[in-house]
């Protein structure tokens, strides 16, 4: 099976991304999907790191698990969904997300909620493709 082809899609007419992502991606010749339910800052024991930069990296941590257990790396992630709990957690999640994905840029939505369990400041969800 051929490698999956990714086209990105920036148009001018659309403001350009805000640094880290791709405004849309089009999968040509992918084989399979991978669908990440959202990875909560929980360690296999079920402890859970102080703060939200822990927090966030544990998340990423198990999003990286999960592809892992497929084969798959970040490099195959095509859509990334952040849920945050507060806004001042914007910018060290970006920082965090950069670090992670490198020059990656999947498609990106980072959104303020309220998670199911308060003690987690975070959840991210993803979609990957090969």
């Amino acid at each position: 099976m051929p490698q999956v082809h990714v086209v990105t899609h920036n148009p001018a007419t659309v403001h350009a991304p805000a640094g880290g992502y791709s405004m849309g991606l089009e999968l040509k010749q992918h084989r399979r999907l991978l669908f990440i339910s959202g990875q909560v800052p929980e360690r296999s024991d079920g402890t859970v790191p102080e703060g939200f930069e822990a927090q966030c990296e544990q998340a990423w941590r198990n999003v990286r698990e999960v592809l892992a257990a497929a084969g798959l790396g970040v490099e195959h992630l095509v859509k990334v969904t952040t849920f945050l709990t507060d806004r001042n957690q914007v910018v060290p999640n970006r920082t965090i997300r950069r670090a992670v994905l490198g020059e990656h840029q999947p498609a990106l939505t980072v959104v303020i909620v309220e998670t199911v369990d308060s003690k987690w400041l975070l959840e991210i969800e993803a979609i990957a493709a090969e």
